[in-house]
């Protein structure tokens, strides 16, 4: 049995990431990040600026491309997909639990 080891990492919301680090914090490879990015899945706080620096929460994102990329063997422009999808679940799941809250409780 393998242990899965995963480092954890402090984010705060003003943090920026350069490329380099989101390549060491998720393991996936500079260039498929860099594909990822062609293809709308991470987007670079000013993509103009040399180098790119992304912000906290695409740590997040690279770290799921990683665990779908060896868990489905995907090629960089299905797993964009499935991060865009992924992303979509997640926030629509965010505006399911906002409304659920607005209804009025019901009695036992």
């Amino acid at each position: 049995m393998q242990a899965d080891t995963t480092e954890a990492v402090w984010l705060e919301s003003k943090r920026e990431f350069s490329l380099s680090e989101l390549v060491e914090l998720s393991g996936v490879p500079e260039q498929v990040l860099r594909e990822l990015v062609d293809y709308g899945a991470l987007v670079p706080t000013n993509p103009r600026a040399a180098p790119w620096t992304f912000a906290a929460g695409f740590v997040v994102v690279v770290r799921t491309a990683r665990r779908l990329r060896e868990d489905l063997e995907l090629e960089p422009q299905a797993l964009a997909l499935a991060l865009t999808l992924v992303e979509r679940i997640r926030e629509l799941e965010t505006e399911l639990c906002l409304l659920r809250a607005q209804l009025p409780r019901r009695s036992p």
